[in-house]
């Protein structure tokens, strides 16, 4: 149903007709200025209003426009609502574009320089038994980035994986004099739990990894997808109905021979939210989005701060060491009680001797800070001026995050603004383009989204048939969200390839209609 104030603003403007108060003879000579101006080339613009009868989209009365002038202003229309629309969202794509990539960016290089720095630390503690064994903790450091990057890595079982390897590795060292086989450090993951040869290292760090790196990989994983969202929403596919309403509200008042005359703020308001109706429904899930990241970003500053977890990793692993080296005597004799006693190698009577023997330099743990300034002390200084920087960028990010809720629903508003498409006041007044004339608009300005846009007095919207690209871009935005709540939790969910999302989109898609 037409509102009443819609119902006597018609009226008006049909009175007005009948009365041929729009009739009056205007010179075309500023129409024909305005459209130079406006980088238009017709061939050719009436001296002097003629009649209307040709035109499809403007009023009919007396006109200064051609039927090739109301062509390429339809096309001009389109155009600029693109233009438009690419313009209010440049600082949303541009902050998803570049906080992505310096977040992505930080936490590789945290990564990489935390294997360089325990690289380093345990060739200048162990020497040559490290170097022969360190495929094990590059596996480590290559599966954490796996994990990160997107590759389907169940970190629990890729940890447990490490300190098997290690055990395995260190066991056979401490043992030289005998024949350890693969069926012997077989016997032996079996009684791993029970003789915990690392102490309490392996679970602690366990889980400070696996949740600050679901935290991580998800966080940057939810800014690629703001960013693929807010880059395919923004190029906008204008209707037909659109792109009337477009150049009726844009350019109508060059046919009237008042081309300095700008739309009322209310009836680019109508018009906005017509042709941005289904962009308007992406507001819901997009908020949520929004809140989750911010849930997410919290937990980068908190308790699941990958770098608090990353710098120290590699005294904590040393820590480890150093607790089977104390204990290596006792822990010896529970495997050949439970596994049995292996064969001698035939070396001689090398005894069970502590693992600072067959690394020729006992271990002690030590502070970040007693480090010396090497290139790994070097490595350790960069990483806290990029953490630092990585802070102060949460905090912008979390800024950044705030502001862009409902962007979407607010994009009409965002582009009527005065001086922009509308006139100076924001409020109608008796001076603006009411799409008929020169004078107040009247109709309500509706509400946001495609089942309010039914009694749209400026556009034809089929409310009936929802954008299906744009529900995509709901449903993806659904399942990011989903994600970054269980990361917020502590809980991993594995990210699905390209192609069953599609599937899943397309069936969520199909499901709507």
């Amino acid at each position: 149903m037409l509102g009443i104030r819609t119902v006597l603003w018609t009226l008006s403007v049909a009175l007005s007709v009948v009365t041929g108060a729009d009739f009056k003879a205007h010179n075309c000579s500023e129409v024909r200025q305005a459209s130079i101006a406006k980088g238009f080339s017709f061939e050719n613009v009436p001296l002097q209003e003629m009649s209307g009868d040709h035109l499809r989209v403007c009023p009919q009365g007396s006109t200064c426009c051609t039927s090739e002038m109301e062509d390429k202003f339809g096309q001009r229309s389109k155009l600029e609502l693109e233009n438009l629309v690419d313009e209010t969202s440049h600082e949303l794509r541009s902050t998803f574009v570049s906080r992505h990539k310096k977040f992505d960016e930080f936490f590789l290089e945290l990564l990489e320089n935390t294997e360089k720095s325990l690289n380093e630390m345990f060739v200048r503690t162990y020497g040559k038994p490290y170097m022969q064994n360190s495929e094990v903790f590059q596996n480590l450091f290559a599966e954490l980035k796996r994990y990160y990057t997107g590759g389907n890595v169940n970190l629990e079982e890729m940890l447990n994986d490490f300190w098997s390897r290690l055990l395995e590795r260190m066991f056979t060292l401490l043992n030289s004099q005998y024949v350890i086989t693969e069926d012997y450090l077989e016997c032996i993951s079996k009684y791993t739990d029970q003789l915990k040869p690392f102490g309490d290292v392996p679970k602690k760090l366990k889980a400070q990894v696996t949740r600050a790196f679901i935290v991580a990989r998800t966080f940057v994983q939810g800014l690629s997808v703001g960013r693929e969202v807010a880059s395919r929403v923004s190029k906008v596919s204008s209707t037909p109905a659109c792109i009337r309403a477009l150049t009726k509200m844009m350019y109508c008042p060059y046919c009237q021979a008042m081309p300095s005359v700008k739309p009322c703020n209310n009836y680019c308001l109508n018009v906005m939210k017509g042709c941005l109706a289904n962009q308007a429904d992406l507001d819901p899930e997009w908020n949520q989005y929004i809140d989750a990241m911010l849930l997410v970003a919290q937990r980068l500053e908190g308790p699941f701060n990958i770098e608090s977890v990353m710098e120290p990793i590699d005294v904590k692993i040393s820590e480890a060491i150093m607790n089977m080296q104390d204990n290596s005597v006792q822990l010896s004799y529970k495997v050949f009680q439970g596994c049995g006693q292996p064969k001698p190698s035939g070396m001689g009577g090398r005894s069970t001797r502590g693992i600072s023997d067959v690394f020729n330099a006992r271990f002690r743990p030590y502070s970040p800070e007693e480090r010396p300034t090497t290139a790994a002390g070097t490595s350790l200084d960069r990483l806290r001026i990029v953490w630092s920087a990585m802070q102060h960028s949460l905090i912008d990010i979390k800024e950044k995050l705030k502001l862009f809720k409902k962007f979407w629903s607010n994009l009409p508003e965002d582009i009527c603004k005065p001086h922009r498409v509308t006139a100076g006041n924001a409020t109608d007044d008796d001076h603006c383009w009411n799409g008929h004339t020169k004078g107040r608009y009247f109709p309500e300005v509706l509400k946001d989204g495609l089942t309010n846009q039914v009694n749209n007095p400026e556009v034809g919207v089929d409310i009936t048939r929802p954008d299906t690209f744009i529900r995509q871009q709901i449903m993806a935005l659904r399942v990011m969200t989903n994600k970054l709540k269980n990361a917020y939790n502590g809980n991993d969910i594995y990210f699905q390839d390209s192609n069953l999302l599609t599937f899943s989109t397309f069936c969520y898609v199909s499901a709507l209609f």
